[in-house]
């Protein structure tokens, strides 16, 4: 990942500025910007589905039916990531944006950057996906 020169500066600073005035402000403006980029995004969507045209032969309807499921699964995408970044805001608003809600931990800047809506460390994030495998695989044995 290329990093701007904001970004490398951050991620410079020491240990002690972690989540410091400066780094709260600055993923305050990236989830905001983000927001407004998905409410974008999420206007677009809906303005395709509303001038969505039925009619044709079968083969367009199928087509269209198809980019309609397609636009509804994005649409369901970026409302989910709307109310990941609402939740992100109140954590910078509460003083817990950056620490993992499982262990207290810093999540990390890196980590951050790369997915400003994080809400769990690298390490708890991996142990969760593992619990996960472990249940999929189970009930996958079950059957």
């Amino acid at each position: 990942m290329a990093y701007s020169a904001e970004e490398r500066r951050l991620l410079a600073m020491s240990d002690e500025a972690y989540m410091d005035d400066e780094q709260r402000a600055f993923f305050r403006r990236r989830l905001h910007d983000e927001r407004e980029t998905i409410e974008a995004r999420l206007r677009e969507v809906r303005e395709s589905i509303a001038h969505h045209e039925r009619g044709g032969d079968e083969l367009d309807q199928a087509a269209g039916e198809e980019e309609m499921r397609l636009a509804l699964r994005q649409a369901d995408r970026e409302s989910r990531l709307l109310r990941n970044i609402a939740a992100a805001l109140r954590r910078l608003d509460d003083g817990e944006y950056g620490y993992c809600e499982e262990t207290g931990q810093p999540i990390g800047l890196a980590r951050l950057m790369f997915r400003p809506t994080a809400r769990l460390c690298v390490e708890a994030k991996e142990h969760q996906e593992q619990r996960e495998h472990h249940y999929q695989k189970r009930r996958g044995e079950a059957r």
